[in-house]
Parts: structure tokens; C-alpha cells; sequence
């Protein structure tokens, strides 16, 4: 039985890899040979990133948390034990927004903080 390359889809699939490199620098984006890996690659670093953008945006949200506990001479640890403690259990997303939008209620926040951490 003769081989049979099948070249409408051999064709549909590097022209697929070649419209996904298109943008890219020099011969990666138009000759397969060096496309098909420059895409496996991206295609690697977004899966990757996709997962770290979360981490980056729980550190962002730590960074603007301990700032705002700082200007009240608590450190972000104390504080965040301190509402641990208390019973209060906001998100580091919403703690980070409550601390950039409304001062007077993080300021709340961070007395029940204090308190807690007393009574402890």
C-alpha cells in the first residue's frame, strides 16, 4: 500500500505555527523549521506565567498591605496575626484595596489588630 503525506493538513499545520509566530524576530517567523520551536517555547513561558501572575499579584497586594500597616508603627506580620486572632478573615486582595481606598476603616482594621494581639 503506497504512503500516503496527507499535505493539506502537513500544510494547515505550518501554516497554523507560522500565523502564531508571526512578530517574532528574524527567521523564527517565517520558516518553520525555527517557528514551530520558538512557539513551543512561548506557548511554555505563557503556560509558566500564567501561574506566577497570581504570585506577583499576592506579592503586590503584601507590598501595599505592610506600606499602610507602617504609617500606624505595626509591621505587616502583627497585623495580619492580629486579624487571624480577631476572627476577621479578609483576603490580602481586599485588605490591599480597603488600605489604598478607605484609611479610616483600615485603620479600624488595624486597631481590632492591636487588640487582638494584646489580648493574646
Amino acid at each position: 500500500m503506497p504512503r500516503s503525506t496527507n499535505s493539506v493538513s502537513s500544510r494547515k499545520r505550518r501554516r497554523r505555527t507560522i500565523s502564531q509566530a508571526s512578530g517574532y524576530w528574524g527567521k523564527k517567523n517565517n520558516i518553520y523549521r525555527y517557528a514551530k520551536d520558538a512557539v513551543t517555547r512561548a506557548g511554555q513561558y505563557a503556560y509558566r506565567d500564567r501561574r506566577k501572575k497570581k504570585s506577583t499579584w499576592r506579592q503586590l497586594w503584601i507590598i501595599r498591605i505592610n506600606a499602610a500597616c507602617r504609617s500606624y508603627d505595626i509591621s505587616y506580620s502583627r497585623f495580619m496575626h492580629g486579624l487571624k486572632i480577631a476572627g476577621i478573615e479578609l483576603d490580602r486582595k481586599s485588605l490591599s484595596e480597603i488600605a489604598i481606598h478607605d484609611e479610616i476603616a483600615f485603620k479600624v482594621l488595624v486597631e481590632k489588630s492591636i487588640e487582638a494581639n494584646k489580648a493574646a
